[in-house]
């Protein structure tokens, strides 16, 4: 166990550049270097964790985890992969409540929230090719867009994305998708999910704590299409409690640091529960990862046969496409809206495209650059 939490723990540290560099990292490691798995096996797990909802290289490294030493190496998995970015994410919660006042603090602020605007954008033009391709799936993604920049809300959200799901299981069914092979899933994971998602909102608005675990708990259960999707979700969710200053820098840094991007929640969680900050911030991280994973449980040891049913395929298909328009509506607001206030900041942002498109430059340096940008602008 020691041996997987310390290889995942150093991964941690390391792992720049979101999910699909994580799952590089994670071939080179365990299928190249450790052979703790072969091709197929790897293959198989990344192919599951885009068919889930939840943060897709952090259920890899649970999955990888898992097989290596069941229920305890998958925890040991997450927790040595995590660390790292919540250490760093708590600190930056700690300091940014001491020196938010400052003009340099704020000139940063506003620099790195351009940075958000690009990474969103990019984030939108990749899913956008890969789930948007008939016109079924197109039209999902601005009837999406469109119902959440009138109407926005978590529950106009959760409505969205269930009527997408209705309409991709009848229309978006995969032309090879066979439903012959029995599916047997672990029920335990699947119950205990079920209860948390529909029985904790009957509860939780009776108890702070509870009600900032179901909230973030909520948000987990609906992130389909990668870490990203969960900046619009957690703002809805968050509403008015946290400033939109506030909200921006904490995603703005998760795009910064190494390891997965839903430690986020862990920088939300502390500032929305200011009476015990920390541990405001350990309940939201464990709620925002938790379903995804007990998701995996569910299914993880056979899988294939439930993505192969026509129906589920084709719900999930209808998921992913209304996602992008769901993205699409975040990157208006409240990216674009609190961060784009004169020309120059579009230029920047414009610059910032180039380099992260063209020039392919690293995402740490791309925070760099931007920090200094903000810097240099309010002089």
């Amino acid at each position: 166990m020691f041996n997987i939490f310390k290889t995942f723990f150093w991964l941690g540290w390391i792992s720049f550049g979101g999910p699909a560099a994580h799952i590089g990292y994670f071939r080179q490691t365990f299928v190249e270097k450790l052979k703790w798995l072969d091709d197929s096996d790897y293959a198989q797990i990344v192919a599951l964790s885009q068919f889930l909802p939840g943060p897709g290289s952090s259920q890899v490294g649970f999955a990888v985890g898992y097989k290596r030493g069941g229920l305890l190496g998958a925890c040991a998995a997450f927790l040595g992969f995590t660390l790292p970015s919540i250490l760093i994410m708590l600190a930056l919660a700690i300091v940014s409540s001491q020196i938010t006042e400052t003009e340099l603090f704020q000139n940063i602020v506003h620099g790195l929230k351009l940075l958000a605007v690009v990474v969103v954008a990019d984030a939108i033009l990749g899913m956008y090719k890969n789930f948007c391709k008939e016109k079924i799936s197109i039209s999902l993604c601005l009837v999406t867009a469109v119902a959440l920049l009138v109407l926005p809300s978590i529950g106009t959200q959760m409505v969205v994305l269930a009527i997408a799901a209705c309409i991709g299981a009848r229309l978006l069914r995969g032309e090879d998708a066979r439903d012959n092979a029995p599916f047997k899933p672990s029920i335990m994971p699947l119950v205990l999910f079920a209860v948390l998602l529909l029985g904790m909102p009957l509860i939780a608005s009776h108890f702070p704590l509870l009600a900032l675990f179901n909230d973030f708990f909520q948000a987990g259960s609906l992130v389909f299409g990668g870490g990203h999707v969960v900046l619009p979700l957690l703002q809805n969710i968050v509403g008015d409690q946290l400033s939109q200053d506030a909200f921006l820098t904490g995603y703005a840094a998760a795009q910064a640091v190494p390891g997965p991007m839903f430690t986020f929640a862990t920088y939300i969680g502390y500032e929305l529960l200011p009476q015990t900050p920390i541990l405001g911030a350990l309940v939201a991280t464990i709620a925002v990862f938790l379903p995804g994973f007990l998701l995996l449980l569910g299914v993880l040891k056979n899988w294939q046969s439930l993505a192969q049913k026509p129906m589920i395929s084709g719900a999930v298909s209808g998921v992913n496409a209304a996602v992008v328009g769901l993205l699409i509506s975040a990157l208006y607001q409240p990216v674009f809206t609190s961060a784009v206030y004169q020309p120059l900041d579009f230029a920047l942002i414009l610059v910032g495209f180039y380099l992260l498109k063209q020039l392919k430059l690293p995402i740490i340096w791309m925070v760099i650059f931007f920090m200094t940008a903000g810097v240099i602008s309010g002089l």
